[in-house]
């Protein structure tokens, strides 16, 4: 079981960690009486997006023997107008380097984080609509 505490710091910022001792701060903007001292809390389901299926895609890479050398993840996204301010849009561009990489496996990879293994992913509702393209960098 997961298990993460986080503590109000004063006006709009709230502090996290886990069990580990890992930690992450969260505040609002200035607009929201905030300090934008760290990622709005929002924000974070986005890390946790890229990071998710980052680990994924890079696992799935590594069993079909494909030489990744580095892997970035540009993600933006759309909320709606009105709260709850789900995101209703995200797009996902992955930027993957490496060595002769077969965009097939690169496809399939891409493909079984987001159909079967990504968590992360699976926890939006169909009111969110998840957009992603690839782009094959030669070392």
């Amino acid at each position: 079981m997961d298990h993460v505490r986080v503590k109000w710091n004063g006006k709009r910022r709230f502090v996290g960690w886990d069990e580990a001792g890992h930690g992450v701060v969260m505040d609002a903007t200035a607009e929201h009486k905030g300090d934008g001292s760290g990622p709005r809390p929002l924000e974070l389901v986005l890390y946790a997006l890229g990071g998710c299926t980052g680990i994924d895609i890079v696992s799935i890479l590594e069993k079909q023997r494909q030489d990744v050398v580095d892997f970035e993840l540009d993600i933006t996204a759309e909320q709606r107008d009105e709260p709850p301010k789900l995101y209703r849009r995200i797009t996902i561009e992955y930027i993957i380097t490496g060595r002769d990489l077969k965009p097939a496996m690169v496809e399939r990879a891409i493909k079984l984080s987001e159909e079967k293994y990504c968590s992360v992913g699976a926890m939006f509702g169909p009111e969110t609509r998840l957009e992603t393209t690839y782009r094959i960098v030669d070392a």
